[in-house]
């Protein structure tokens, strides 16, 4: 009986990483089938290191059609890979990160950011 303790994940928000090094991950993927099945617009605003990237780079890995090879890696034991719902891997992905925008120094300062 010699488990390998998982180990806890900091400041890590991609989705597959942290599924494929055995993080401790808190299946949260049921939310998933309610965004599909009640909810065609989101707009996600927790305060910060609330697991917002982390859930976005899961929906990245769950909708996007590029990734439907690793899907039962991914997902297999979680909720959503027992439950997928149609739009499964169905979907072109376009990822636009805003974390590296310097949005504290003025409109010119945050311009200078997006080169």
């Amino acid at each position: 009986m010699n488990k390998v303790m998982k180990r806890i994940l900091y400041g890590i928000s991609n989705f597959e990483v942290l599924r494929k090094k055995n993080y401790l991950y808190v299946d949260k993927t049921s939310y998933i089938e309610l965004l599909d099945r009640y909810a065609p617009y989101q707009f996600f605003i927790r305060p910060r290191r609330f697991g917002k990237s982390l859930f976005i780079s899961t929906l990245e890995n769950y909708y996007d059609i590029n990734k439907k090879d690793k899907f039962k890696e991914l997902f297999g034991d979680l909720y959503i890979g027992k439950n997928p719902t149609e739009d499964r891997n169905k979907f072109l992905v376009w990822k636009i990160s805003f974390a590296g925008v310097d949005a504290g120094h003025g409109e010119g300062e945050s311009r200078n950011s997006f080169n």
